[in-house]
């Protein structure tokens, strides 16, 4: 995609944005949502492109594509603030090449106390010292077969354990991937209100500050609405890089 049209595509994702925080609840109108721009299949000069423009991070499915991304010369030269998010589903085998991100800033997409328990074990050999790694935990609120992610009523359960028994994690919030094409006429998406009622839950449960547990919800195609609803991390790929061909 041109340059000119990324950054026509990000500007607009931003005012649309703005545009659904000011038609939020009065407690939630002063956090202003993360951006995460997906790039997954994407080349690196669109990267680049958008980072230029001001964006910082970015969302990929895939390791061995993050990998690449993220030790790319360019993107190292030209991108030295980029903050990766995986946000595809990481499999324990797999979690040395994704820790050894350099720019890694989170993975959204914890959903078992197995992945958790590795993540803490393995941490302290790539982080800073002392430093926590920013995951969130993935939940299946659609309950659909072929999503990843644990189910809700398993969900405190699971974080009480991150923030009990890894020392190492930094535990920021909730994360789904809602169904996709839900009908708003129908009312607000129901795995979106299921999100924020685990985190309410959560929080009432763990006596966490509502204001520090994060709700990434919302894509290209219902971004505005899960703000509404209280997303503070939303993922948008094709609304500003265009359409992807399909990965082979």
């Amino acid at each position: 995609m041109a340059e000119s049209a990324i950054r026509e595509n990000l500007k607009l994702v931003l005012e649309r944005l703005e545009i659904a925080c000011k038609k939020r609840s009065l407690d939630l109108q002063d956090v202003k949502p993360r951006l995460v721009a997906v790039s997954k299949i994407k080349p690196v000069e669109s990267i680049i492109e958008a980072y230029n423009e001001g964006q910082r991070h970015f969302g990929e499915n895939y390791v061995q594509e993050l990998e690449e991304k993220a030790a790319n010369k360019e993107i190292l030269e030209r991108c030295p603030d980029i903050r990766w998010h995986f946000i595809g589903h990481l499999q324990t085998n797999k979690i040395s090449k994704v820790l050894a991100v350099r720019n890694l800033f989170m993975i959204e997409t914890v959903d078992s106390q197995k992945l958790a328990t590795n993540l803490n074990k393995n941490w302290p050999k790539f982080g800073a010292l002392g430093s926590k790694l920013n995951i969130m935990v993935q939940v299946n609120t659609s309950g659909e077969d072929e999503k990843n992610g644990l189910p809700p009523s398993e969900v405190n359960s699971l974080v009480n354990y991150i923030l009990t028994e890894c020392p190492n994690l930094r535990f920021e919030g909730l994360m789904t991937i809602g169904m996709f094409g839900y009908d708003l006429s129908k009312g607000p998406n129901p795995d979106f209100l299921t999100l924020r009622k685990c985190k309410e839950d959560l929080c009432t449960e763990l006596g966490l500050n509502k204001s520090e547990v994060q709700l990434s919800m919302g894509m290209s195609n219902d971004f505005e609405h899960a703000i509404e609803l209280g997303s503070t991390n939303v993922r948008v790929g094709t609304t500003i890089f265009g359409e992807r061909t399909k990965k082979h």
